[in-house]
């Protein structure tokens, strides 16, 4: 991706990287929740508690001021700031809530290569670390005891027929191209570094990162991934063939998806089940490996694995 941030990117990277190696004290964490849900709200703040008296500066945004003060819950170690500056100021974000807030923290945190420490208050949380039943970790934090879990992320490009680039954004799970709210076929070609590669007939495409091949890549078939692979995985949708089967990438593949569906006038691109971006007839979504990447923070010692055969058993005890 033309990204006019990646040399700001880089740098910060390479400085926090240098950091990083041995992990300095925390001094400030940002919270990121949705304040509307009572649960969330509540476990947030009783983190932000315990950090508080850890002595800890706890970050909100501005726009949570008015709530936090009516619940009484203000401490003299909580500051409210606009976005920017929440995630220019702070040294962790602390995420609560499933996947998907997950999936909006790191869209912001991102740009900054700012880690997450993620406590789940979804259904599964793939990428959570803790449970609210182990707040007793979080002194391991605060001590610096942690290691960092690096996700690959995708860049993605919408371009005109004319291969003018229309859109940009970036992906932690995936894009995915689909007619939208009704289940109807649609025509798409797939190119690999410029080579033709197959035509779909399928309900859509999802493209994935390794993070990601446990969300809708998996429900739809695709390949599970360990994070620690540099791959991206393209799996059909329901595909109207006997033989399209999810193909698997190196990550320094540059993958072009056309749009070549007459029948609808307009298809979509949906990022990470949050941005949808319309496609019309000749458009083309590129797809890389982005400069940036989404960091957890972990203080567990438990593998992929071993996650992801607990979070399996979660899924089908629901």
């Amino acid at each position: 991706m033309n990204n006019p941030h990646r040399g700001f990117i880089t740098y910060i990277k390479k400085e926090r990287d240098k950091l990083n190696s041995q992990n300095p004290k925390i001094n400030c964490v940002a919270i990121f929740t949705n304040f509307n849900i009572p649960e969330k709200a509540n476990a947030a703040l009783e983190i932000a508690d315990f950090l508080s008296k850890k002595g800890i500066t706890v970050a909100f945004h501005m726009l949570t001021k008015e709530r936090i003060f009516r619940m009484h819950r203000h401490r003299s170690n909580f500051v409210y700031l606009p976005t920017d500056e929440l995630y220019q100021n702070a040294d962790v974000v602390a995420v609560f809530g499933g996947d998907g807030t997950i999936l909006d923290a790191a869209r912001y945190a991102a740009p900054y290569d700012i880690p997450l420490l993620c406590f789940n208050l979804g259904r599964v949380g793939y990428m959570a670390e803790l449970e609210l039943s182990e707040l007793d970790l979080l002194a391991k934090i605060c001590d610096g005891n942690y290691t960092f879990d690096e996700r690959s992320m995708l860049s993605v490009e919408v371009m005109n027929a004319e291969k003018k680039i229309r859109k940009t954004s970036f992906a932690l799970n995936d894009a995915v191209l689909t007619y939208g709210s009704m289940a109807r076929l649609v025509d798409l070609e797939l190119y690999e570094c410029g080579q033709f590669l197959t035509k779909y007939r399928a309900d859509g495409l999802i493209l994935s990162t390794p993070t990601g091949s446990t969300a809708y890549s998996m429900s739809a078939g695709g390949s599970i991934i360990d994070p620690k692979l540099g791959a991206i995985c393209v799996t059909p949708i329901c595909p109207y063939s006997l033989i399209s089967r999810p193909i698997l990438f190196h990550d320094k593949s540059v993958l072009e998806i056309k749009n070549i569906s007459k029948r609808e006038k307009i298809i979509y691109l949906v990022i990470d089940g949050k941005i949808n971006i319309e496609l019309y007839f000749n458009d083309v979504v590129r797809i890389t490996k982005s400069d940036m990447r989404t960091r957890l923070i972990r203080v567990k010692d438990s593998s992929f694995y071993t996650n992801l055969r607990a979070k399996l058993c979660t899924i089908d005890s629901l």
